[in-house]
C-alpha cells in the first residue's frame, strides 16, 4: 500500500531504524536521531543498491515518487542511476579545463 504524506510526517523515530516502504523500491528511512531520508533500493548487474533521493521535509513524497520514476527510467536504458547522478555532481562541480584555459588565453 502506498505511503501517505500524513503517515510520513507523523512517522516516529525508534531505537532501530524503521523503513517505511512507498512501493516500486522506494523507502522513507526514519532514523533512530528523528532524521527522515528518501531511498531507492534497486538492482543493477545483479547487485542490490540503494540511490538517496533526499531528506524528507525538503523532498517531499511526490517529488520522491518523481525521482523513483526518473531513476527506473535510466535503468531501463541499462544505466545504473547512482553513476548517472554523480557524473551530473561531477559535472557541476567541475571548473574549467587546464585546455580550455589555455585555449582561451591563446585566443
Amino acid at each position: 500500500m502506498p505511503l501517505a504524506d500524513v503517515a510520513c510526517r507523523n512517522a516516529e523515530p525508534d531505537k532501530t531504524l524503521k523503513k517505511l516502504s512507498d512501493g516500486g523500491g522506494l523507502q522513507l528511512w526514519v532514523q533512530p536521531s528523528g532524521h527522515k531520508l528518501w531511498r531507492l533500493a534497486y538492482r543493477f548487474g545483479g547487485k542490490q543498491k540503494l540511490l538517496v533521493t533526499g531528506p524528507y521535509p525538503l523532498v517531499s513524497l511526490s517529488d520522491a515518487r518523481h525521482a523513483r520514476d526518473d531513476a527506473k527510467r535510466i535503468l531501463l536504458s541499462g544505466k545504473d542511476p547512482s553513476e548517472v547522478k554523480r557524473a551530473s555532481r561531477v559535472a557541476e562541480k567541475s571548473g574549467p579545463t587546464f585546455q580550455q584555459i589555455a585555449d582561451e588565453y591563446v585566443e
